[in-house]
């Protein structure tokens, strides 16, 4: 596994940013920008699975391993998913994503929110998510001020 991080610094309040990242409206505008069509279906709170999908069902499942509102989100991913959301847990890549760790944390000084996503992945995600995530968090901010 590979650990890759992303900050970005909000000019808004953490309950803000937490609030535009989980809304089912928003969250589809700022993860769109680098995922189009991009979505989830389930329940944000601990111990509960999240469905990141497409607009086929692909995507992937999550449990939520931690959930302190407006401070920490950890999800641990344990199926990829295929169209109709058909969960893969035996092929050669859902078994290098399977045990992957996304992690956000949120620490706000002065109004201006300090976002930190964690991916814990295997290197074939890396260029991906490398490339991916500067976009998304720039809608997430552009959205949240």
């Amino acid at each position: 596994m590979r650990t890759l991080t992303y900050n970005i610094s909000i000019a808004a309040p953490k309950q803000k940013v937490w609030d535009t990242l989980i809304d089912p409206e928003t969250y589809k505008i700022w993860t769109g920008a680098a995922w189009p069509n991009s979505n989830y279906d389930g329940e944000w709170a601990e111990g509960k699975y999240l469905r990141f999908i497409g607009p086929d069902g692909s995507g992937t499942l999550a449990k939520l391993t931690t959930f302190k509102p407006y401070h920490i989100i950890t999800a641990e991913h344990e199926a990829l998913l295929g169209p109709g959301s058909v969960e893969d847990r035996e092929s050669d890549m859902a078994k290098n994503w399977i045990g992957s760790i996304e992690q956000y944390e949120f620490a706000e000084n002065g109004g201006v929110t300090q976002l930190t996503i964690t991916m814990k992945i295997g290197q074939q995600w890396a260029d991906m998510f490398n490339t991916d995530w500067p976009i998304a968090l720039a809608k997430l901010k552009e959205i949240c001020e």
